[in-house]
């Protein structure tokens, strides 16, 4: 089994709460791993820890082999985030914005310009990326954020409800998008509140509730060990 990330009874308090208590879950090269919970589960904190952006009050993440708490930046060298709430410069245009985040990235030109090309591909939106990105629909900004996230293929995308906002043909899209590039090699650590996307999407799931996880396993195994037809009759009977 090749693991691209661990995570071992990671703990998070803010003060007197504990938001996590000890959760553990691996996720492995070319999955698709699904964190699923109701609000206020964790399932954020525990994405924004393994992004590097908060610290954990306890626990072990390794991703790649390298210690979260040791080498943050060849963590986030190889990870890309979209959190569910990102926001894009109102004020550049779609491909505006895309050269700038590449810029971050691309280590030569002829990369660059490869991240570029990839990005166009993926946010699907023509002629509207040479307009402000202020007049874009939400469904259209998020597109445009996934293409960011996307287009640098790094080892592990952590998207946080990536088809927010999106109507039915888009969301389809979008996970085929996300699919395709599974089949390329990276990993994805996916969070969403649409069950079915999670069903269609997802190789594993695990279920958190008040900062600890109650199961894992395949959308599979989970139905038939809850005699479920779906993975909101799973996710309902676990949580209540």
């Amino acid at each position: 089994m090749d693991l691209i990330l661990k995570v071992e009874n990671l703990k998070k308090n803010y003060g007197k709460i504990e938001a996590l208590k000890g959760i553990s879950f691996e996720v492995r090269k070319g999955e698709i791993f699904a964190l699923i919970g109701p609000n206020g589960a964790g399932k954020t904190t525990t994405l924004r820890i393994i992004s590097t952006l908060l610290t954990p009050t306890d626990g072990k993440v390794e991703f790649m082999g390298y210690d979260l708490r040791k080498n943050p930046e060849k963590i986030r060298e190889g990870i890309s985030y979209l959190p569910e709430e990102a926001g894009a410069y109102k004020n550049l245009t779609g491909i505006e914005y895309l050269r700038f985040m590449a810029n971050f990235y691309a280590e030569k030109d002829t990369e660059f310009e490869e991240f570029i090309e990839r990005a166009k591909k993926i946010a699907d939106l023509g002629n509207r990326l040479n307009d402000k990105i202020g007049t874009y629909s939400k469904g259209m900004v998020r597109k445009l954020l996934l293409a960011r996230a996307l287009m640098t293929m790094p080892k592990l995308a952590i998207l946080d409800e990536p088809t927010s906002g999106l109507d039915v043909i888009n969301s389809l899209e979008i996970r085929e998008i996300i699919r395709n590039f599974v089949k390329g090699g990276i990993s994805v650590l996916l969070s969403s509140h649409n069950m079915l996307e999670i069903e269609f999407l997802s190789d594993r799931v695990a279920i958190i509730d008040n900062g600890r996880i109650l199961e894992v396993g395949t959308p599979q195994e989970l139905k038939e060990k809850y005699s479920a037809k779906n993975l909101e009759e799973v996710f309902r009977r676990i949580v209540q």
